[in-house]
């Protein structure tokens, strides 16, 4: 069985001694009750070490929101995935619809930025989702499935590799994809990755994102093709975010 993911990713949110409270009332209840799902916290960079220390007798993991397609160069403000490995992250964030969006990383960017995640040791989590327009237009699965197919390097696979469908519409929005339409593109993509990747497209974890929280958590979990939650503005709540990972099945 896929074990559910619950990755909250805080963005640019959290000076230090915030980010430890909600860490340490996060890792509390996580020892109280022992979380079903993995529980990833992806925070800013200069949090991830002071955190993990709060974090350490927790079953807590750490992530990063983003990587540099190298490993080490003169690239001014970037961070490499080599980095975050070095202080204790296990998972990055690729392809966000954010940096697509303001950075204007495309989908061989975000391939490349996946590929350097993997070389460092570290889990992809490979963010993909349409626009407004592009599912107004009836065009949602045509331009998600374009983006599966793009974003993954060669050599991604089950182990090294998550997908996150996150609606670009959905996302900070308060609007959510119904379960029918998180069906059927989940559905979508777990039949492409079988054509990439022949034979490991059940072990392949495919998370939703877009707006989740406490209240919508649960069906959103509950559907066959739905292994966990990236989850955005919600995460920064330490009792909401701990509601959400509740949410997910053992």
């Amino acid at each position: 069985m896929r074990r559910h993911l619950i990755a909250g990713n805080w963005k640019m949110n959290g000076l230090k001694v915030d980010g430890i409270d909600r860490v340490e009332r996060l890792a509390a209840m996580a020892e109280a009750s022992p979380p079903a799902a993995e529980v990833l916290l992806c925070p800013p960079a200069t949090l991830v070490a002071v955190l993990r220390e709060g974090a350490k007798e927790s079953p807590i993991v750490f992530g990063g929101q983003d990587c540099h397609i190298r490993q080490n160069g003169a690239f001014t403000g970037d961070i490499s995935a080599a980095m975050l490995a070095d202080i204790g992250c296990s998972y990055v964030i690729v392809g966000h619809s954010e940096r697509r969006r303001d950075h204007g990383e495309d989908d061989q960017i975000v391939a490349a930025k996946a590929a350097a995640a993997h070389d460092a040791g570290l889990t992809a989590i490979v963010c993909v989702g349409e626009s407004k327009a592009e599912r107004d237009a009836g065009r949602a699965l045509d331009v998600v499935a374009g983006q599966v197919r793009a974003s993954l390097p060669g050599g991604a696979n089950a182990a090294n590799t998550v997908i996150a469908y996150e609606p670009v519409w959905a996302i900070g929005t308060g609007d959510t994809a119904t379960p029918g339409d998180v069906a059927q593109i989940h559905r979508m993509i777990r039949d492409l990755l079988e054509e990439m990747a022949p034979g490991q497209s059940q072990r392949f974890r495919i998370l939703y994102g877009g707006s989740v929280n406490a209240s919508n958590a649960a069906e959103l979990l509950a559907l066959a093709d739905v292994d966990g939650a990236l989850v955005g503005g919600a995460s920064l709540d330490p009792d909401g975010f701990a509601a959400i990972v509740a949410a997910a099945a053992p």
